[in-house]
């Protein structure tokens, strides 16, 4: 008999970082994975962040999560995305060592504490009374626990296609999770199935990169977590090339042999990342499409070709690579392939994506319809923090939309479920400038630390930085006039009156390093630090209407809304917007604004109503 706390299924980047939030929270876990040695494979492409997925790196890692640091330790070419915009909007993005990584990975699993290592196939929940009593492994083991979180990636029912080939397996050489999918089919859960894909991995040997567009690493040294000073390994370029006309006709001419095409595959792919092939029938007119040849690693010649994901026939793969620039005699090492899986129907799970109809059960990444490593990642986190706080009687951070993007996902996914694969995108977050993410830190560690899932390193970190927080506020409120500004040079004009330095800094041409002379040593000591609160002064009269509004806002939509919440006996509710609503099961106002198809009448119904309830429940 082995007994836990909290039991995770799957060690990729969902389970990594539910295993190991939920041992930060002091709960007795269990990582059961097929294949210990497989723990933080990359499956897909070796990057790390992204628009939008950035964010969510850096809202892991602050935290405390895993994918940052592991970022950082594979880390070959760092880039940071949309730079010519303003900052709420900018993607911070690695290449990663695939060994490099997953060797990162692994060693902080195992240093982890609470955590155990089970290796084996999770072939049963064990049910008691209807809610979750433990796992049944393929080999007979029992474990016990009241919390189990499924993070099961595409080995879920998942079946491989390539060309006319078929077969069962979750990645390349790899089985699928089928007695558990089974399983989870039979409980009547609300389930479908979901595509994605991956491009062939070719030899960089046989690339012609002097006739290629070089994309170098940035060279400003920011890393993706604050608990790597500095970057650790060398640089290396990625290139540019493009599809041409004569792989498109190649497609083209072999449609009917594509899975995607010959009926095989019914599912829905993701719509950002979609297959050349779909690209080539759905935008017939462009001349080409832009691929980018990405490095795998330091030790290896294997080269990621971004942007040609396919399930189309080898003697295909290789025709259509072989007509772009630069890699007329390329070699393809492993052919890619398309993946389709199972996957629950997100609005069947709780805000703290525990599965209604089976409480102590708890779903993470893909099994929830998203795509990517870092949605995996954050709802790993929070699948991770939620189930080990209920288990233990503590209480997880509260995350909302205002405060991370991790909530937005979260709260798009059981609200309004998905039709394709979810990507996190800048563009589903309504408060953006808050949300930057270079300062995720300032927004969620300090949460973390009041929750206690923090270790010692990163509260330490905390602490040394919230004094240096305290001296820029210091420094920034020192009032200086326009005249001392304008003779040391800066562009200010000089009747412009006497202002705080934070004021200052809402000025064109005024920045932290030409107010040295005022702030001191202060921008040396932490010149992150130093630029984010410089973006605060700056957008301060916005962040401030923001808050208004938020406040506004929340003293309505905060209006908390009963599991049982009578939807039927509202006047005015059409019985499409009460099936809506019964279904979606909103947990407060806020919530039920952002269940599609939900009219802002229906809303102010539901609104009087909800108070109507409240007040006849203080007068009784």
């Amino acid at each position: 008999m082995h007994s836990f706390d909290v039991i995770i299924i799957g060690g990729g980047h969902a389970g990594v970082e539910a295993a190991c939030a939920s041992a930060r929270m002091g709960a007795r876990t269990a990582l059961v994975s097929f294949d210990l040695d497989a723990i933080g494979a990359m499956s897909c492409n070796p990057a790390i962040g992204g628009l939008g997925k950035g964010h969510l790196v850096r809202e892991v890692d602050a935290l405390d999560g895993v994918i940052g640091r592991a970022a950082d330790a594979g880390a070959i070419h760092y880039r940071m995305l949309n730079r010519s915009k303003g900052s709420a909007v900018w993607g911070p993005r690695v290449q990663a060592d695939r060994v490099r990584f997953k060797a990162a990975v692994q060693a902080i699993v195992r240093a982890q504490t609470n955590l155990t290592l089970v290796q084996g196939e999770a072939a049963a929940l064990k049910l008691e009374a209807g809610r979750v009593a433990g796992l049944e492994l393929a080999d007979g083991t029992i474990l016990d626990a009241r919390r189990v979180v499924l993070c099961t990636g595409t080995f879920l029912g998942g079946v491989l296609f390539r060309g006319e080939e078929r077969f069962e397996g979750g990645r390349i050489g790899e089985n699928a999770a089928r007695r558990l999918a089974q399983q989870l089919r039979g409980a009547d859960l609300p389930m479908a199935r979901l595509k994605t894909g991956t491009p062939p991995r070719i030899d960089g040997r046989t690339i012609d990169w002097a006739a290629l567009e070089e994309q170098p690493s940035d060279g400003e040294a920011w890393t993706m977590s604050p608990l790597t000073p500095r970057r650790i390994n060398p640089q290396v370029f990625c290139a540019i090339t493009r599809t041409t006309q004569a792989g498109h006709d190649a497609i083209r001419a072999n449609l009917h042999r594509s899975p995607l095409f010959s009926g095989a595959i019914g599912a829905a792919g993701p719509r950002y990342c979609p297959s050349i092939e779909d690209k080539i029938h759905r935008f017939g007119d462009r001349e080409g499409h832009q691929v980018f040849l990405e490095p795998e690693g330091l030790d290896t010649h294997m080269v990621y070709p971004n942007g040609i994901s396919t399930s189309l026939p080898v003697d295909v793969q290789e025709t259509v690579v072989r007509t772009m620039p630069g890699c007329a005699r390329v070699e393809i090492v492993q052919p890619g392939y398309a993946v389709e899986y199972d996957h629950i129907d997100p609005r069947a799970l709780t805000p703290d994506l525990q599965v209604r109809a089976i409480p102590g059960l708890y779903c993470a990444g893909q099994i929830n319809g998203t795509t990517g490593y870092e949605e995996a990642a954050a709802q790993g986190l929070v699948a991770g923090l939620e189930a080990a706080a209920a288990a233990l009687g503590k209480a997880a951070p509260v995350l909302d939309r205002a405060n991370a993007y991790i909530a937005v996902m979260v709260d798009d996914l059981t609200l309004q479920g998905v039709s394709e694969p979810y990507r996190m995108l800048t563009a589903r977050a309504e408060y953006r400038l808050r949300l930057r993410a270079n300062n995720a830190a300032t927004r969620l560690t300090g949460l973390g630390i009041a929750a206690g899932c923090i270790g010692e390193e990163r509260r330490a970190w905390w602490e040394r930085r919230e004094d240096l927080r305290e001296m820029f506020h210091v420094k920034h409120s020192q009032k200086v006039h326009a005249r001392e500004l304008a003779d040391a040079g800066l562009p200010v004009r000089r009747d412009h009156g006497e202002k705080a330095l934070a004021e200052w800094l809402r000025y064109d041409g005024v920045t932290p390093e030409t107010l040295t002379p005022w702030l001191g040593e202060a921008t040396a000591l932490d010149p992150l630090l130093a630029e984010e609160m410089a973006e605060d002064a700056a957008y301060a009269p916005y962040l401030a209407r923001q808050d208004a509004e938020l406040r506004d806002l929340r003293a309505s939509e905060a209006l908390p809304l009963a599991a049982d919440f009578p939807f039927a006996q509202v006047p005015g509710l059409s019985h499409e917007m009460v099936e809506r609503l019964t279904t979606a099961a909103p947990a407060s106002l806020a919530a039920a604004g952002r269940v599609p198809g939900v009219t802002p009448a229906a809303l102010s119904a539901l609104l009087v109503h909800a108070r109507r309830l409240v007040s006849g429940q203080g007068a009784a």
